[in-house]
């Protein structure tokens, strides 16, 4: 079988390197970048499920919560709470070595609730194709249209 005129070439999204795709839908230029990836997917899950039982356990009544419970409850991550305390933009208040708390009404204003239920990964439809007549093309209109010769089509 000869051997396609053009090449495809993407991004690896982990090492940032260059690769020429071997097959159309290859993300990754290496095993070990698809591992590393995956590594990176399943540690984002556990985190995501961590963060959801703690959030269970936390009951809607307490007024104040601890950094670690606002992280698990709302989308923000603990290196910007700390720094919008810092900052002054969130009100706070320490009641010791690590017990710092913050009321729950000004980041409910601030920042959106964590979503509960993660959806599934849904596999995309299927492009149906329409084949009628008036819809496709006659080899002639292909091999102008693509500048090829007939026995090529």
């Amino acid at each position: 079988m000869p051997k396609a005129k053009y090449e495809i070439r993407r991004k690896c999204p982990i090492c940032g390197a260059v690769f020429q795709v071997r097959t159309i839908d290859s993300v990754y230029c290496s095993k070990h970048c698809s591992d590393v990836a995956y590594k990176r997917k399943k540690d984002r899950e556990a985190k995501e499920a961590k963060y959801e039982q703690l959030a269970k356990e936390i009951p809607d009544i307490r007024e104040f919560l601890s950094v670690r419970e606002a992280v698990a409850i709302y989308c923000v991550e603990r290196d910007t709470l700390y720094r919008e305390i810092r900052k002054g933009k969130i009100p706070s208040v320490n009641l010791g070595t690590k017990q710092l708390r913050l009321n729950r009404a000004d980041l409910e204003q601030r920042y959106p609730r964590r979503k509960k239920v993660r959806k599934a990964a849904q596999k995309p439809i299927p492009k149906t194709y329409n084949m009628e007549p008036e819809n496709c093309y006659i080899i002639g209109e292909i091999s102008k249209k693509y500048r090829i010769h007939d026995t090529s089509v």
